[in-house]
């Protein structure tokens, strides 16, 4: 019997092809002195629909960075396949330069992705000269500008980065990926370095900028409060595996696997006492057999695992669908879904 609760039947023929979709997705890197590699992406499905935005959410270390930045071929996989468009992603040098203006990212610290001896202008217009944009660069520039909601854009062509807000900054890097008209972003940690009165304003432009230009979106967070904000599915993320996904409503007002749980009670709103989950999230290098969550479980240290406790800690988990049905890799999960 399954361990992987969930609500789907598999994937609807009916339903059109994903966006952007990773099948089996691995990376490891070299361990030290010749140990274990480090498996930092260790299997994952995750399909991100046309006009979809998708939050990957977990601790910092989980793998979030990794599997993003090897979605947009900035990372080589071990294993597994990333497909763009029903096409797989090629690592040769003039497809992946196609595939990047078609897929931007957006970092988390628009201080640190800006050079701060370029002026907006050149900011922004640099991914139009490296693609070799043959229109008028000044009119593209200016419109990825006002797109980003830095209006009018004559305003701020000639200004630095240390001219600007944080804000301002912020839409000056997703005016840099909107100048290149993409299908995706991927956007990492987009609002963390942001005051909290502007984080508002950020994710309303991203937002904004799905409806009118039907943009796709993966957004990288540790912050599930974003999450409930801006995403229409979530992908939780563990020790580089996803435990658990879904439609963002019911995941985080009904979360089944113990890590979302523990994630969810610490925001102010859940209303309950917050989780502390014990020690550190074991390394990479050295992933846990069984559940790889067993040895930080609230669950499994409380004794309510019951019967499947010897398999928390033993059996394995199958990689959930990156479709998007409802679904937690746990084995009590599993369990309390049949009335076990």
């Amino acid at each position: 019997m399954s361990t992987v609760t969930g609500t789907g039947t598999g994937t609807d023929a009916s339903a059109p092809a994903p966006l952007l979709s990773a099948r089996g997705l691995r990376v490891a890197f070299p361990g030290r002195r010749g140990g274990a590699a480090a498996r930092a992406v260790d299997g994952v499905d995750l399909d991100i629909g046309a006009g979809e935005i998708v939050a990957l959410v977990g601790e910092s270390g989980c793998g979030k960075t990794t599997l993003a930045r090897s979605l947009l071929g900035l990372v080589r996989p071990s294993g597994g396949e990333v497909s763009f468009a029903g096409t797989p992603l090629a690592y040769a040098g003039k497809a992946l330069k196609a595939y990047r203006k078609r897929a931007q990212l957006v970092l988390q610290d628009p201080s640190g992705s800006l050079n701060p001896r370029h002026t907006v202008y050149d900011a922004v217009a640099e991914g139009l000269r490296i693609h070799g944009y043959p229109g008028d660069e000044r009119a593209a520039v200016c419109e990825a500008l006002s797109r980003a909601g830095l209006r009018p854009p004559e305003r701020f062509l000639l200004r630095y980065p240390h001219e600007l807000s944080g804000g301002q900054r912020q839409r000056v890097v997703i005016a840099g990926a909107l100048v290149l008209e993409p299908e995706l972003i991927v956007a990492d940690e987009p609002v963390a370095s942001l005051d909290a009165s502007v984080r508002g304003e950020i994710l309303a432009l991203l937002l904004r900028l799905r409806d009118e230009l039907g943009l796709s979106a993966l957004v990288v967070t540790h912050d599930l409060g974003l999450a409930w904000n801006i995403a229409d599915r979530v992908a939780v993320m563990y020790l580089g595996r996803i435990v658990e996904t879904g439609p963002v409503e019911s995941v985080l007002t009904d979360p089944r696997h113990p890590y979302t749980q523990a994630l969810l009670s610490v925001l102010p709103e859940s209303g309950g006492e917050p989780v502390v989950l014990g020690g550190e999230p074991p390394d990479p290098a050295r992933v846990p057999p069984g559940c790889r969550f067993h040895v930080r479980c609230q669950v499994l240290a409380g004794g309510r695992a019951g019967e499947v406790a010897d398999r928390c800690r033993t059996e394995d988990l199958p990689v959930l669908g990156g479709a998007g049905e409802r679904a937690a890799a746990c084995h009590w999960a599993g369990r309390e879904a049949v009335g076990g």
